[in-house]
């Protein structure tokens, strides 16, 4: 007899993206000539993994006790500050507004979101395109995902379809929490400019006299954007006093070290009171789940961060990573756009996607020829930040056969 309860019982075994990996790193072992473009990690052209010195250095010198000893539940003062100022230093009326916890990398940060501004059973709103582990942390904390149309018939962000899907949530559950992932947004490689996310905020605002409204930011691939990543802050600050502003940020992606599991969720709350009610909730939250977060990483982090001489190494490597993504971007475009692929502006960052009404079958004959991609629903996931540049020229011709 199986004693789980009844929801639990038909739970897949393992998450689809890291299952394609397994297979294609498979198939490579036994000689065979693969493309793997699934997993979320950014690879050297040589194909091994890419990683930092500095942030190797520092994760090395990071004493014993350091590593050995409990952090606050929260995470540590030094680590909390520096993301805060990592992330807020441009825009000082949300820096004064903020507050955060350490969280077990980016995910972490969603899963407090979504237990601490949903009941169970409602749902969580983002893009009709969407990071699939949303979902999967929605179930497990008893929620759901609900989504609107990403794109217009302009290729922008949908701010209309937007509109009405938070119009359509205050009026079935009274509250909406709106995830937005950007820039390099994951999996269609989409970067909004600054006069979408005004008009997002726009938006947002009037609903937020109805209903409490909470909008999270998930920057986890901000390091990696052709642009400058902050420069939309000041566009955010109408919320303050209005609806809820959160961030989920990570380390992983920024720092190269995904295994550090490294992240926070900062929030910005214009009230004193209000600020205070809500890092209460959140450390509630971390104690009543991992309890506290990797000591020896925060402190290793919160190094990179604070200390001029090693941000500065730190950024000046990542420069150089991010260069070696922007070029595989540009020969991506480049010969896709020859190959006429329908796909979203991509400008930079991990992913891109590439639209299609036949993504399962096509992903299936695409690895027939050994070339691994993700499909999705009405795409398929190009990881392009673990494809050599060597490599992008077949991976665009199986992606246009």
């Amino acid at each position: 007899m199986i004693h789980l309860i009844p929801s639990h019982r038909s739970r897949p075994s393992d998450d689809p993206i890291f299952s394609l990996h397994r297979d294609a790193v498979a198939r490579a072992s036994k000689g065979e000539k693969i493309i793997n473009a699934t997993i979320g990690v950014l690879l050297d052209d040589d194909g091994s993994l890419s990683v930092l010195p500095t942030a190797a250095r520092v994760v090395h010198e990071t004493e014993a006790a350091a590593w050995a000893a409990y952090a606050p539940i929260a995470g540590t003062p030094a680590f909390l500050e520096a993301v805060q100022n990592d992330l807020l230093s441009g825009e000082p009326r949300l820096r004064a507004a903020s507050t955060a916890v350490a969280t077990p990398g980016g995910s972490g940060a969603l899963r407090h979101a979504i237990a601490n501004y949903l009941e169970p059973g409602q749902a969580l709103l983002t893009t009709s395109y969407f990071w699939a582990p949303y979902k999967t942390l929605a179930d497990e904390a008893e929620r759901k995902v609900a989504t609107f149309n990403m794109f217009s018939a302009d290729g922008k962000l949908d701010v209309d379809a937007l509109d009405r899907a938070v119009a359509k949530q205050i009026d079935e559950q009274g509250r909406v929490l709106l995830f937005i992932n950007d820039p390099c947004h994951n999996p269609t490689g989409y970067s909004m400019r600054r006069e979408e996310w005004k008009q997002v905020v726009e938006r947002l605002v009037p609903h937020a006299e109805r209903a409490p409204i909470t909008l999270l930011v998930d920057v986890a691939y901000a390091a990696y954007s052709a642009g400058a990543p902050w420069d939309h802050l000041s566009e955010l600050t109408p919320l303050l006093g209005k609806a809820g502003l959160l961030f989920a940020w990570s380390a992983s992606k920024t720092f190269t070290h995904y295994g550090l599991r490294v992240g926070a969720l900062v929030a910005c709350v214009g009230d004193d009171k209000d600020r205070a009610a809500t890092q209460n909730a959140l450390a509630y939250s971390s104690r009543g789940t991992w309890s506290n977060c990797n000591a020896g990483g925060q402190h290793a982090i919160t190094r990179l961060l604070s200390d001029p001489a090693l941000k500065a190494a730190a950024d000046a490597e990542r420069e150089v990573k991010r260069q070696l993504l922007l070029k595989r971007v540009n020969v991506f475009n480049e010969l896709a756009h020859g190959k006429n692929l329908n796909y979203p502006r991509y400008d930079g960052g991990f992913f891109v996607s590439v639209f299609t009404d036949q993504a399962s079958e096509k992903a299936a004959k695409m690895r027939d020829r050994g070339v691994f991609v993700v499909p999705i629903t009405g795409a398929l996931r190009v990881g392009l930040c673990a494809v050599p540049q060597q490599d992008v020229a077949a991976l665009v011709e199986a992606l246009a056969v």
